[in-house]
């Protein structure tokens, strides 16, 4: 790869993305909604910046020229309290029509991959015990963010096949590092103003995935010829509960965990009764992801692993 486009270039994974492939010397073009101050400061290394909305009606014609791979992170994402009548269609607009759109654009001017981050989501909420969600799994989308991913992916796949663009899906789990918004960021937040929660008998299995994890995936589903077609999850390989998280990133944090043992069904009612089901869902259940796929295919072998990742993730916490 000599040149490449990176659509959400500001957001979270976008910016970790855009230092991997600026450093190993590739050019970078960077789609952004708006102009933020870290993508001015960085901005002096990008071969372009372009700012806008991705709809179905997007120009994409400069930002594509040239472009040897499309790298699509950029998405209307979900968010707890969603305010849209219609959320699903809000969600249709950007991450199925923009997508589309995006993908035939590259299509036409020569582009010969694109890199899709999708989202565990479209394998369903939770696994059951013992179980791991794999890419042979039915699609089961819980929510309207996780349907118009699942949506996105068919389309693509249907694009590819009319015109030859080579499409790569991966869906990650929860994503971590320094500076992750949503779930992590909650409990970073929690630690460090160590609140005491009745967590300590929770004993679930959560696959995670560091963002530099995550970035080193992405970059190969780019590059490798076996990549081409094919829909991966990944994951750090290390399954932990929500109680050993919490405990571990709280050691690296120097913030140590205060933990109360609680049993899980008045968390459930405490959760009913708050309406945080989902909530209390996502902190007390399990969700494992059988990253074997991309490991066999690609030879893909994650750079850091579950302890390096919380160690760095807490080390460049902003206070």
């Amino acid at each position: 790869m000599h040149k490449v486009l990176v659509t959400g270039a500001s957001g979270f994974v976008g910016q970790v993305l855009c230092r991997s492939l600026l450093d190993a010397g590739i050019k970078v073009i960077a789609a952004v909604r708006s102009h933020r101050p870290e993508i001015e400061l960085s901005g002096k290394q990008f071969s372009q910046i372009v700012t806008g909305d991705i709809t179905g009606e997007t120009d994409w014609s400069a930002a594509l020229a040239g472009v040897d791979a499309v790298f699509h992170l950029a998405a209307r994402v979900h968010v707890m309290r969603e305010t849209a009548h219609d959320a699903l269609a809000e969600f249709r607009q950007v991450n199925v029509a923009g997508t589309a759109h995006l993908a035939r654009s590259a299509s036409i001017a020569g582009v010969k991959r694109l890199v899709y981050v999708s989202s565990i989501g479209v394998n369903g909420v939770l696994t059951s015990s013992g179980a791991s969600f794999s890419e042979a799994d039915m699609p089961r989308p819980h929510n309207a963010y996780a349907q118009s991913k699942w949506e996105a992916e068919q389309v693509l796949q249907r694009i590819s096949h009319e015109t030859g663009l080579g499409v790569v899906i991966v869906r990650p789990p929860l994503v971590y590092g320094a500076r992750a918004p949503g779930n992590f960021a909650q409990l970073v937040k929690v630690l460090r103003a160590g609140i005491p929660l009745p967590l300590a008998s929770v004993n679930n299995r959560r696959s995670l995935v560091y963002v530099g994890n995550l970035v080193d995936a992405l970059i190969v589903c780019a590059a490798h010829p076996a990549a081409i077609g094919q829909t991966y999850l990944v994951s750090d390989g290390e399954d932990i509960s929500t109680s050993e998280l919490l405990r571990q990133l709280g050691a690296a944090m120097g913030r140590p965990a205060r933990l109360l043992p609680c049993p899980a069904v008045l968390l459930n009612m405490a959760g009913r009764l708050a309406g945080r089901t989902d909530q209390i869902e996502r902190l007390l259940g399990s969700l494992r992801v059988d990253s074997g796929k991309i490991r066999r295919e690609l030879c893909w072998v994650p750079p850091f692993s579950l302890n390096e990742g919380l160690q760095l993730a807490a080390l460049r916490q902003p206070e």
